[in-house]
């Protein structure tokens, strides 16, 4: 290697500068020295530069110097060696910046065990090359003397366990040595069941509460329920820890999958003869006629299920508990053909977790008065269930679903026609309230699941043929199965083979092939239900599976790793996104938006309780002062709690003690801190009572019929007229009555004697029905004098373009001119809203629907005052169904359109 010569770096580092200067390189022609560094990295152009030497150094007179061309060789092989290293690991990146986004730790860093299993020895040799500190568990000595105590009993307890569990290697030759099969859980009835019971390791902390099957899947990707406050005695995940607002939307509606666990929900089993069957259901409250007449024949041979709201009777009439979802065993007669003297049949009735216990003793009461007596058994340990919905939800069941047997006659029915569904992009297509039922193989046998082959969309025939099997439906022809409803069948299904075992079957299997189908390996049983909303028509269908409870986890490890031919993986979502999906698709969701249900008048107090103390914990300067809140025309105070819908004052009813924060003296500040919670002894009493909506429409659509009683309210869906939001907690009002001409000169003498009154202005209503939009259909023709006195926000279309520069200038050079800076009224100029006797509601659920465009709201309203309000309107002013919504603290009102759902 030839001697180093003194360069321009060298230079300048004698001249007394402490750092070398930045190359500079010439790029097209152009110097860049003067910007201080190069546009491109330096690093990565040094890597990326290999050193050569020119061969003339070696040429003496002519002659080759052999020794100093090898040496140059030998350089110019080290540099290129040297360039092909630091190119290699240049970009390169650790093993925790390796895992998505969505999986990162933030100690991945420093354990090993916060990896993926493949990278976790790439990222223990990162960490001893870069003598990264460490945590080792077991060789971590306690700090604390109750540390040490506790490590102390473990290691005590751990080898009391390794003996107990010793046992001789040829036991089975030792006397009093007995094999014995696992137990099977116990199934009371007509008592509660105990939950499944977890392993030592996490015992202490399901105490309160249960784990769903994919807990600690969810618990690594979700923000789920406060360890001390479960949701419904279950840990249940809240919402994705990333961003999902926007991609649940477009997922549910637009192209993917959004999928739930939702085994939390409780499922009742009832078996006893049809008639008492009949007997009991019609005293809960599904006493349709079109159930038990020819209608229902599919419902009762299990081939539909039913969902809709139950009710149980008081003294003063039926109270409404909740939805319900029912469905039928097939009856063995037509699985057998031995003559049964009287059959017992087999029913699910599937609720929601917060109505179980009223809905159990209900149940239970009738089902004992019952003659033959019909036995209830709790099931809410023993079905789980997942609901998934989307364009490729039937994509991602038939990808993971494989029925048990494959081909031939043993195949079943349902299961054939499962796999011809493929194509399907909304489960709403199919038949109302469809219900398949079969058996799967083992989930883990597919696993990774692989792309199913879809139909072309240009493929005529086979949509033709795809829409004229879900026209016929060929599976009303074929009874269900009966295995899910079978205890012997759920308890078979969940001794599935281990992990190990299976994927010891994968590697024997050859290249590109699943393992086969063993004789040990047990059917799981599953059932298939299909809803859809009632409105709007083409919002997406819902597909519900339900299975043994301890089989939901393999089956959702290939749900949400199915990869779907749009791009991407389903989705998961947590409460918010289930209420997201039912609020864009126009329905309310159970029980947040039911205040007039025990379950959702307990839900409403606990959310006052939570808005209260986030309003007490904001400084007395930056919170609303509810009792000097001014609404205009010199009225005073909020109506009702702000924090809180206040059905309690809407229908006259005593306040609840322990939400009751508004005080009548000075002030509704409270200095104390978050309001006690209810406690058990304190037992809620819902003052209002839920009217379901077809009741209410048929009220609403007869005039003569007498008026309902004060407390009975029902669930609205409002769209707002114009721009804005309502917010959970706005107010409710109904268009004021109007004045007649004697009353307008009473009102205008009394507000010339005084300047101040307690009552809006008579020109309120004539005022809201103004900002009604004018319809398309009854559109003026542009005319110059009157856009000229409109405010010009948006100008027609159709206006010739001289005409539109005429009305620019006019708006621009208007008479007086606007003033600046401009002065805020806060709303004066809009219209006053109405008193509180024509408050009729409040909104539970209110945001930006990105289904629809604009500002929606869900809300409750009071049905006596919507039909007075409905009444007293005049015939042909346009004001049917329109309302006025107002949020909480704000004086401003917004018109918008209710519609009973």
């Amino acid at each position: 290697m030839p001697p180093k010569k003194a360069t321009q770096d060298s230079l300048a580092l004698v001249q007394g500068q402490k750092r070398k200067a930045p190359p500079q390189y010439s790029f097209n022609g152009q110097n860049h020295s003067n910007r201080g560094r190069d546009p491109k990295r330096v690093k990565l152009f040094d890597a990326r530069t290999i050193l050569a030497q020119n061969s003339e150094a070696a040429l003496k007179n002519g002659e080759l110097d052999l020794s100093a061309f090898l040496r140059a060789r030998e350089f110019e092989i080290k540099a290129l060696e040297d360039g092909l290293q630091k190119s290699k690991t240049l970009l390169t990146k650790r093993a925790f910046q390796q895992v998505p986004r969505d999986l990162r730790r933030r100690t991945a860093s420093h354990n090993v065990k916060r990896v993926p299993k493949r990278l976790q020895k790439r990222a223990a040799k990162e960490m001893k090359d870069d003598n990264t500190p460490t945590v080792n568990r077991k060789n971590r000595r306690p700090g604390t003397t109750r540390g040490r105590l506790r490590a102390e009993t473990a290691k005590r307890l751990g080898l009391l366990a390794v003996k107990k569990k010793a046992k001789p290697k040829d036991w089975k030759g030792v006397e009093g040595c007995v094999e014995t099969r696992a137990p099977r859980p116990k199934i009371r009835r007509n008592q509660f069941n105990s939950p499944p019971k977890p392993i030592s390791k996490f015992r202490k902390r399901q105490i309160h509460k249960t784990w769903l099957p994919t807990h600690m899947w969810h618990a690594k990707r979700a923000r789920m329920t406060e360890p001390k406050n479960p949701l419904w005695r279950f840990a249940i995940p809240i919402t994705s820890t990333e961003k999902s607002y926007r991609p649940t939307h477009r997922a549910a509606g637009a192209r993917g999958a959004v999928a739930w666990d939702m085994s939390y929900m409780s499922t009742i089993a009832l078996e006893g003869p049809v008639e008492s069957l009949k007997k009991l259901l019609n005293a809960v409250g599904v006493n349709d006629a079109s159930l038990w007449g020819h209608k229902g024949d599919k419902w009762r041979d299990g081939k539909r299920s039913w969902s809709g709201w139950i009710s149980r009777d008081i003294q003063t009439g039926r109270v409404q508990i909740g939805p319900a979802v029912v469905v039928w065993c097939t009856s063995e007669s037509e699985s057998t053909t031995l003559p049964l003297k009287r059959p017992l049949r087999k029913i699910f009735v599937r609720i929601h977790p917060s109505i179980f216990l009223e809905t159990w003793e209900e149940i239970l009461r009738l089902a004992k008065l019952q003659r033959p007596t019909v036995q209830v058994e709790d099931l809410r340990f023993e079905i789980g269930s997942i609901s998934i919905t989307g364009p490729g939800s039937t994509e991602t069941l038939l990808g993971i679903l494989h029925p048990y047997h494959e081909s031939g006659d043993l195949l079943e029915e349902h299961g054939r026609t499962f796999r011809s569904l493929a194509g399907v992009s909304n489960p709403g297509s199919l038949p109302a309230n469809a219900v398949l039922a079969f058996s799967i193989m083992d989930p883990r046998l597919r696993y990774p699941s692989r792309n199913i082959t879809l139909p072309r969309q240009d493929d005529e025939e086979a949509t033709f043929a795809l829409l004229e099997m879900l026209a016929s439906w060929p599976l009303d022809d074929s009874p269900p199965s009966r295995a899910l409803f079978d205890r012997d069948a759920r308890f078979k299904a969940t001794k599935f083979p281990t992990q190990k075992s299976i994927n010891r079957r994968k590697g024997q299997a050859l290249p590109g092939a699943y393992p086969t189908t063993l004789s040990t390996d047990p059917p799981i049983p599953l059932m298939l239900l299909t809803s859809r909303t009632a409105s709007p028509a083409s919002a997406q269908g819902m597909w519900t599976l339900l299975a043994p409870w301890k089989c939901i986890l393999p089956i959702w490890y290939g749900l949400v790793h199915y990869p779907l031919t749009s791009g991407g993986n389903p989705r998961f979502g947590g409460l918010d996104e289930l209420r997201q999906t039912h609020f864009e698709n126009g329905t309310a969701f159970f029980p947040v938006d039911y205040p007039g249900t025990a379950a959702g008048f307990t839900w409403e107090v606990e959310q006052r309780t939570q808005r209260k103390a986030k309003w007490e914990r904001r400084p007395k300067g930056k919170r609303v002062e509810w009792e000097s809140f001014d609404l205009g025309a010199s009225r005073k105070g909020e109506l009702g709690r702000g924090w809180s819908c206040d059905f309690e004052r809407l229908i006259g009813a005593k306040a609840l003690p322990d939400v009751d924060g508004a005080s009548t003296q000075g002030t509704t500040q409270n200095t104390d801190p978050t309001p006690p919670k209810p406690t058990a002894s304190i037992e809620l009493k819902t003052p209002v009572q839920h009217v379901i909506c077809k009741e209410f429409t048929s009220l609403f659509s007869t005039k003569t019929a007498s008026l309902p009683p004060a407390s009975s309210i029902s669930v609205v869906k409002l769209t707002l007229v114009k721009r804005g939001i309502a917010s959970p907690c706005a107010r409710i009002y109904r268009l004021p009555a109007t004045v007649t001409s004697s009353t307008h000169d009473s009102i205008d003498t009394a507000a010339t004697a005084s300047t101040s009154t307690s009552k809006p202005p008579s020109t309120t209503r004539l005022a809201w029905l103004s900002l009604l939009p004018t319809p398309t259909y009854q559109k003026p023709l542009p005319n110059i004098k009157s856009l000229s006195k409109q405010k010009f926000q948006h100008l027609p279309l159709n206006v010739p373009l001289p005409q539109r520069k005429r009305l620019l200038a006019q708006s621009l050079l208007q008479d007086p001119p606007l003033q600046y800076p401009a002065t805020n009224k806060q709303g004066d100029d809009h219209p006053l809203v109405p008193d509180e006797e024509d408050l009729i509601g409040f909104v539970t659920t209110g945001e930006y629907n990105l289904a629809e465009g604009k500002g929606v709201a869900i809300g409750s309203v009071s049905v006596c005052k919507v039909l007075e309000g409905e009444r007293r309107a005049g015939k042909g002013e346009g004001a049917s169904r329109l309302c006025i919504v107002r949020d909480a603290g704000e004086k401003i009102g917004r018109l918008a359109r209710w519609e009973a759902i």
